[in-house]
């Protein structure tokens, strides 16, 4: 047959079903497929908050988005052209993402009356009309797979459970992606099943034959997006919490440190402890404790005793932990606290993100009690922003808030494995001579004082909460003192700003009549939003921030040289806070809170609004 061929610089594929139909599982194995490709890539999982909704219910809805191509890729993308959608609550949910005159592919075998009911149908959308505005290829996938999988004697569920994969070959075709990963990926993870494997791969290319046997609608073509130019080097596909993980353990390396990584399992930030479980080679211990004070007093003590604790959490359990971080303060002990935000307070939204800790990571302590706050702008920012917060908490002996999100933990794009020999290291020296110790004896530059390991001879010594004298180190209640001690804990996080780089525009001029300002995980769109603007004509600069506190030595310069400032983030506007109360700048905020990230579209538009 002839096939039609369309091609695409960037397209955005979208995967919808039911939470226990593999959606996850097929968007990392298209991603992975895109990937070896050639292709610049950006992702972004989209879990539902229940362990298991009921089957076919609109809130129990797994997505799984990819935009991928040969030019600059940063985000997810906006409307989806392609979307894929096993069930009718998949279809009701997503087809709002979905461009007039997309491609919609329909599971019509998951189209019965009971899940049309479930999904709040009046009638069939394949058959009534409603579905004119685009290309729709409907097939019978579950009468397909059962085929398919006939020989291997699988029950009719378990047949079931391989329609996710022959959905995935049936794309690969109209991706003209090799399965060969897929494949080797399916005989590894059912190693100890044969026969589940052997299903799978039978199905995968079950549906890729079809798609290249089966006369197609008119109109569906194949897709042709072309290789992008990428730096040589070796890459791997980089999701947000495995390279913070992978940065801990470097900053560990780098500082000489052995880790102790405890927490307390919480959406999203769970699978820091999944990673870091596995590379105990790398001198690195988990601990998974009983709740989440526990595991930041547990990280404390390792610090105490001469590693690096490291504690995560999401905001809920950063708030549990702020007590034990305040500790931390006052003993002057390293710590990174790592919060991979979500949204809403209280349980909220689990599985959605969002930026609204920031004011919980600079201020939400008791007392005095400033600490740096380091922000991570896309997966693979994580591995260089964790390396960070191990520097400054080693070598200012303070805690430290790493912050992630939802979007940038579960989303992965194409990283550039660094030369790790081209890291400066930055080895701790504990202090050994007895002769005039105490613990509070201080670096004169940085104010940081002493790290003694308890046990050494001549250096036992004790430290905590209470206020201790400037001196000695003993306890004091003595007024001028605690004055004293609180004017150099301030001082000293306050002199990182001289230690940390000069805030650089990311894209455009360093002055102009707009600049766009974001922190954490923003980066991606408001950097194409800007480029866009820029093509346009407008007068747009990008600036994002990593140094959250204390903010960059150059920050108010450099804003200051702008007519118009605006500040977009995921909550109802904090960083827009700190800029009109340590600067007196007019920032104007462009806030979104939605649990879902922020589109291209909408921060472009924005431009176009203040530049009006």
């Amino acid at each position: 047959m002839t096939v039609e061929v369309e091609q695409h610089q960037n397209i955005v594929v979208r995967f919808a079903g039911d939470s226990g139909d593999g959606m996850q599982l097929t968007g990392t194995n298209f991603t992975l497929a895109t990937a070896l490709h050639g292709n610049n890539l950006s992702t972004f999982p989209d879990f539902p908050a229940e362990i298991r909704a009921p089957v076919g219910a609109t809130f129990g809805v797994s997505a799984f988005q990819i935009y991928f191509g040969s030019e600059d890729v940063t985000t997810a993308g906006d409307e989806v052209e392609v979307l894929v959608a096993m069930n009718p609550a998949a279809l009701i949910t997503n087809l709002k993402y979905l461009v007039p005159g997309g491609l919609v592919i329909i599971d019509s075998g998951a189209f019965n009356d009971k899940n049309l009911s479930k999904a709040k149908y009046e009638s069939n959308p394949i058959e009534d009309g409603s579905l004119d505005a685009y290309k729709v290829l409907a097939i019978d996938i579950h009468s397909q797979v059962i085929a398919a999988v006939e020989e291997f004697g699988l029950g009719h569920k378990m047949a079931l459970r391989c329609k996710n994969m022959w959905t995935l070959g049936l794309v690969f075709w109209l991706f003209d992606r090799d399965k060969k990963s897929t494949i080797d990926g399916l005989k590894a993870k059912f190693a100890n099943k044969p026969e589940i494997a052997n299903a799978n791969v039978a199905a995968l290319n079950a549906g890729n034959a079809y798609a290249e046997t089966a006369e197609l609608p008119s109109g569906i073509e194949v897709y042709k997006v072309p290789k992008a130019e990428q730096k040589p080097g070796t890459y791997r596909n980089m999701d947000g919490s495995t390279s913070l993980a992978w940065g801990l353990i470097a900053g560990g390396q780098l500082a000489n440190l052995g880790v102790l990584f405890a927490s307390y399992p919480i959406t999203p930030a769970s699978s820091l402890l999944h990673t870091l479980a596995a590379r105990k080679e790398f001198d690195v211990i988990t601990f998974q404790a009983e709740d989440e004070i526990a595991a930041v007093c547990a990280a404390i003590g390792a610090s105490f005793a001469g590693s690096l604790g490291v504690t995560s959490s999401a905001g809920p359990g950063i708030a549990l932990k702020q007590e034990a971080i305040s500790l931390a303060v006052s003993a002057e002990l390293p710590l990174i606290v790592v919060n991979t935000q979500r949204g809403g307070p209280s349980t909220g939204l689990p599985t959605k993100t969002e930026q609204s800790d920031l004011l919980q990571a600079i201020y939400g302590r008791h007392g005095d009690t400033p600490l740096p706050v380091v922000a991570s702008s896309h997966p693979g920012d994580c591995f260089d922003a964790a390396i960070e917060a191990v520097r400054l908490a080693t070598k200012y002996m303070t805690p430290v808030m790493l912050l992630s999100d939802g979007y940038i933990a579960n989303a992965s794009e194409p990283w550039l494995i660094p030369d790790f020999d081209e890291y400066d290291a930055f080895p701790v020296t504990f202090h050994d001579k007895p002769e005039g110790f105490t613990p509070s004896l201080r670096d004169a530059e940085t104010l940081a004082r002493v790290w003694a390991k308890p046990g050494t001879e001549g250096l036992e010594h004790r430290i905590g909460g209470i206020e201790k004298s400037y001196d000695t180190g003993d306890i004091s209640y003595d007024p001028d003192n605690h004055q004293k001690m609180t004017d150099t804990r301030k001082a000293k996080i306050d002199n990182i700003a001289d230690d940390i780089p000069l805030q650089k525009v990311h894209l455009g001029n360093n002055s102009g009549k707009l600049a766009v300002v974001g922190w954490g995980s923003t980066y991606g769109a408001i950097h194409q939003a800007v480029k866009r603007s820029i093509k346009q004509g407008l007068d747009v600069a990008h600036i994002h921030i990593r140094h959250m506190w204390p903010l960059p030595a150059n920050l108010n310069q450099l804003l200051s040289a702008y007519d118009n400032i605006l500040i977009p983030e995921m909550n109802t506007g904090q960083l827009v806070k700190i800029i009109r109360s340590e600067y007196l700048l007019d920032a104007k905020a462009l806030n979104k809170v939605s649990g879902q990230p922020f589109k291209i579209s909408e921060i472009e538009s924005a431009i176009k609004t203040e530049l009006n």
